[in-house]
């Protein structure tokens, strides 16, 4: 999905007794990393999200689990003589500040690798300035198509940036899984379809109208919200007089959760589907018993169904983390193990150190990513996405969200 000050993470156990000489570089090519401290060498992995804010819940998710990846890459001794910290950054959600974020990362000739951001419009915003710093980027929600295939994805593919990654797929898939599982599955024929006008909903709301009217369904109206507002009783009124059997909405929970509340309040008793973006407890905290029965689709499987899936959990658990791993905590550790796993190919192939040219070569390395994480097969296609295409809808049962059906789109 995919959009106050800086926190910094350590991770810094001993990563083992092999002395590697600082080969930083502060130029754009360069970015090589620093002595430890503790007789080896250490390598910052970026992180950017939301922290704090209305979305902190799930940019908290992602910082925690990245960090979790550099501690377990750390205790295990993964890269030989190189320990992993992170330097997390808040970005509000907003675009602007990302863009900001990226310099700063940027500037650390010890970062190696950044992981996020969680909004399609923020990872727009970044994508030019960590490409021409040769820094590598993973993105762990970002689903808008156009950051990975241009803005004519679909009809003509186009790699923009080579240092731009992600686990997650893409809104190209989750938006028509979605109208299948709506038009087929829920038997909603009539949607009257709501985006907050941001990059990842509007593309998400694009996607979904396409394939819903394929299926044969009709799209009874449109509406764009402010995604400032809390107030959208009009809207709300023009869902009821539409006659739609469903609503499809293009955003994230901070609205989508007010905004099913006041569709019931004006008598539309009528499910409200979402994306990724809505995937949180806090979408149910503020839609309150009106989220009963609305949907969201979510990447991948659930994490806790996956075997794939035990140790992170386990670890997170233990790890002591405040926060739940949230919507993209799997996808986060695995973006940030992809970095760990691209340095380790990058140290390997230059006798044991890093080299001058360390982050064109992490990112080179990155193309060819391949292992098991958490939440399946990792590795990325020609245009740096993930090949896994796994999703899953979720339905609002009790107060909770109950996983329905797993599966991808199928053209």
């Amino acid at each position: 999905m995919r959009q106050r000050s800086l926190i910094a993470i350590t991770a810094a156990l001993a990563a083992g007794a092999l002395t590697l000489t600082a080969c930083g570089s502060r130029d754009e090519d360069g970015g090589g990393s620093s002595d430890s401290g503790n007789g080896g060498t250490t390598v910052v992995i970026g992180v950017d999200a939301p922290m704090p804010g209305d979305l902190s819940a799930l940019g908290l998710g992602i910082k925690n689990s990245v960090d979790l990846a550099a501690k377990t890459a750390n205790k295990e001794e993964y890269v030989e003589g190189v320990t992993f910290k992170i330097e997390a950054l808040d970005d509000q959600g907003q675009a602007s500040v990302g863009q900001q974020n990226a310099t700063k990362l940027v500037a650390n000739k010890d970062v190696l690798g950044v992981v996020g951001p969680l909004n399609s419009s923020v990872g727009e915003a970044m994508q030019q300035v960590f490409d021409q710093a040769k820094l590598v980027e993973v993105s762990p929600a970002n689903t808008n198509p156009a950051l990975t295939q241009g803005v004519d994805w679909q009809t003509k593919q186009v790699r923009p940036y080579k240092s731009y990654f992600r686990t997650a797929t893409t809104d190209a898939v989750q938006g028509p899984f979605a109208a299948q599982y709506v038009y087929n599955d829920a038997k909603k024929k009539k949607v009257f379809v709501i985006d907050d006008k941001k990059t990842y909903g509007a593309g998400l709301a694009a996607t979904f109208t396409d394939e819903f009217k394929k299926l044969g369904g009709k799209v009874v109206g449109t509406e764009h919200i402010n995604p400032d507002s809390k107030d959208f009783s009009a809207v709300a009124t023009k869902v009821k007089n539409s006659g739609a059997d469903v609503v499809y909405y293009g955003g994230e929970y901070p609205q989508a959760g007010p905004l099913s509340k006041q569709i019931k309040e004006a008598g539309a008793k009528i499910p409200l589907v979402g994306g990724d973006g809505i995937k949180d407890d806090t979408f149910i905290k503020l839609a309150g018993s009106a989220a009963n029965g609305d949907l969201a689709t979510s990447v991948g499987s659930p994490v806790e169904e996956l075997p794939s899936a035990k140790k992170f959990v386990a670890d997170y658990k233990a790890g002591g983390y405040k926060e739940d791993y949230a919507a993209y905590g799997g996808y986060s550790y695995d973006s940030a193990w992809a970095i760990i796993e691209a340095v380790k190919q990058v140290v390997e192939d230059n006798d044991g150190k890093l080299p001058d040219d360390a982050r064109s070569k992490v990112v080179d390395a990155m193309q060819n990513v391949s292992f098991d994480g958490v939440t399946g097969k990792v590795s990325f296609d020609e245009f740096g996405d993930a090949t896994n295409k796994q999703l899953t809808v979720y339905a609002v049962e009790n107060g909770a969200f109950d996983d329905v059906k797993s599966g991808t789109y199928t053209g």
